[in-house]
């Protein structure tokens, strides 16, 4: 089984977990990647991006979020400054204006 990846913390303190492999809600479902889809799990607080992913909108700090297109977890780890800590899985990304400026 793959190793789970570090919780990412970015550069505003917005702290999530994002894993990939064959047991979690990503595609591929496998161990190797690139990913299209994530999951995201624990945010530390409310983002507004994920929220359509997520399994308890009633609880949006103390639930997963599944299948969270890649892009998505771009635009997230831009609006928080980047990240400073923590791991990010192989992931596929798009020729969209947010990609281009994370390049």
């Amino acid at each position: 089984m793959k190793k789970k990846n570090k919780r990412l913390v970015c550069a505003d303190g917005f702290s999530m977990s994002i894993q990939a492999n064959n047991g979690a809600y990503c595609l591929p479902r496998n161990d190797e990647g690139p990913y299209s889809e994530v999951e995201i799990g624990y945010p530390n607080m409310v983002e507004p991006l994920i929220l359509p992913y997520a399994e308890d909108e009633q609880k949006p700090s103390k639930t997963v979020y599944s299948y969270v297109p890649s892009e998505i977890v771009l635009e997230v780890i831009l609006k928080h400054g980047g990240f400073v800590d923590g791991d990010l899985p192989r992931m596929e990304m798009g020729l969209s204006k947010n990609y281009m400026e994370w390049k």
